[in-house]
């Protein structure tokens, strides 16, 4: 009809299917145009003008939807789909405990009532009430065992009230009464995992793989659960499985790259990692565990390149930039190590070695008041430690302000006498003054 504009004529229940048949593969524009269709052959047809509400409802077209069901209601007020198209509307306009409310009412008229317990459970999670959400999908599961939408949903519930223990508990029931559920396994392993009982949760995902050999999320989960109990090369194993399973992924090569430098071996890790930016070039993490494993390797220059693709894929982590930092100290680059550990700071990272490094590097470099600005600052957050009051004594001395260093030494010394070598270490000529001598021998006197 639609290819010659010809005119057949088709019963109702034929233009039904039709309809249905490109709702369910999403060719919405054909399914407007067979509903057009049907309804100028039978007018009259509720079916018909309820799959025209929901599509009307897809477009966003609420307006119109509402005002074609409230005179499909005035005909068949008690059908169940106008039940649940009002309660579709009301939830996409956010007002849900009213989609509630029509929901529970349509109970009373409905035969069948999974697809409501399943859109209540919905209503309910829409207002983080998650104790009803999971009592009604629990009523799903009750009629389907094998509806995994609703089993889903229920663990989620557990895992939002942080109830892991009772979502075991709901797990092993269910088990119990359907056994070969590789979904099922599969979710009480996540629980175990969550608990830190790696044991019970190995066991698990062992039965969820054993089910179903091609169950990629059973393996994934069992080799994480293996790298937490230390075995990594059996863990690398059930990596390896994922791989033939499907299309490789970054995130099982950076995993099996962490396995093998778990096991000290650097060079195969290397291998993994590569593989996982080649999978993926914008992966920053790839790329980070790249830099790692060279700084362990100290190859200084090739983690400096492997950093700054990192950070050129996020210039907002502190850690990147942390490491950016160490990097350049290793490669004598003061300057940029100074830029990156203010950038740490910039960013929220503001750890005591951020600001100790970042002083001495300052000091290494005789910007003496520059460092001395960045160690008041972390005085500020770091009030009673040592490493900061000793450097502080070293640079008001070497700036002339001696009271002002000697009160630091004193600090320094009653909070830990024995770190008072790092004075020696980094001003060995403020170490050699002779108050400073003075108060580090009353202070050894008072600590033997």
């Amino acid at each position: 009809m639609l290819k010659t504009n010809s005119v057949y004529f088709f019963d109702a229940t034929e233009f039904e299917y039709i309809i249905e048949h490109y709702l369910n593969i999403g060719k919405h524009s054909l399914a407007k145009k067979a509903v057009k269709l049907g309804l100028e052959q039978h007018p009259t047809s509720i079916q018909l003008k309820l799959m025209q509400v929901e599509l009307l409802v897809f477009d966003g077209d609420l307006p119109e939807a509402i005002k074609l069901l409230t005179d499909i209601e005035a005909v068949e007020p008690h059908n169940d789909e106008v039940f649940i198209q009002k309660a579709t509307i009301l939830s996409k306009k956010k007002q849900h405990k009213e989609a509630i409310e029509v929901l529970k009412a349509s109970l009373e008229f409905i035969e069948s009532p999974e697809d409501v317990w399943s859109m209540l459970g919905m209503e309910y999670l829409y207002l983080d009430d998650y104790e009803n959400a999971r009592l009604n999908f629990a009523k799903c599961i009750e009629v389907d065992f094998e509806d995994y939408s609703s089993l889903y949903n229920i663990v989620y519930c557990f895992d939002m009230e942080e109830k892991n223990e009772d979502a075991i508990k709901f797990l092993n029931a269910y088990l119990d009464k359907n056994p070969y559920c590789e979904v099922a396994w599969h979710q009480l392993g996540r629980q175990y995992f969550e608990l830190g009982m790696f044991e019970e949760a190995l066991r698990a995902f062992d039965f969820a793989v054993i089910i179903d050999d091609s169950f990629i999320g059973g393996y994934l989960e069992k080799a994480k659960t293996l790298e937490e109990l230390k075995n990594y090369q059996e863990a690398i194993d059930n990596y390896l499985i994922t791989l033939e399973l499907d299309d490789p992924t970054a995130f099982a090569y950076i995993r099996i790259g962490e396995c093998y430098q778990k096991l000290d071996n650097i060079a195969t890790a290397m291998h993994f990692y590569k593989k996982a930016v080649h999978e993926d070039p914008l992966l920053d993490r790839g790329w980070m565990m790249l830099t790692n494993a060279c700084y362990l390797s100290n190859n200084y220059p090739k983690a400096l390149y492997y950093i700054n693709k990192a950070i050129q894929i996020d210039e907002t982590n502190a850690l990147y930039w942390r490491r950016y930092g160490d990097i350049n100290l290793k490669l004598n680059f003061y300057e940029e190590a100074v830029k990156a550990f203010n950038r740490c700071i910039s960013l929220g990272d503001k750890e005591i070695e951020i600001y100790v490094a970042l002083a001495d590097i300052l000091l290494f470099l005789g910007d003496f008041s520059e460092a001395l600005t960045v160690l008041i600052r972390a005085k500020k957050i770091y009030r009673e430690f040592a490493e900061i009051e000793y450097r502080l004594c070293g640079l008001f001395m070497i700036l002339d302000k001696e009271e002002y260093s000697l009160t630091h030494l004193k600090n320094g010394l009653a909070i830990d006498f024995d770190y008072h070598f790092i004075v020696k270490e980094l001003y060995p000529s403020v170490y050699d003054n002779q108050r400073v001598q003075e108060l580090i021998s009353a202070a050894k006197d008072m600590v033997n």
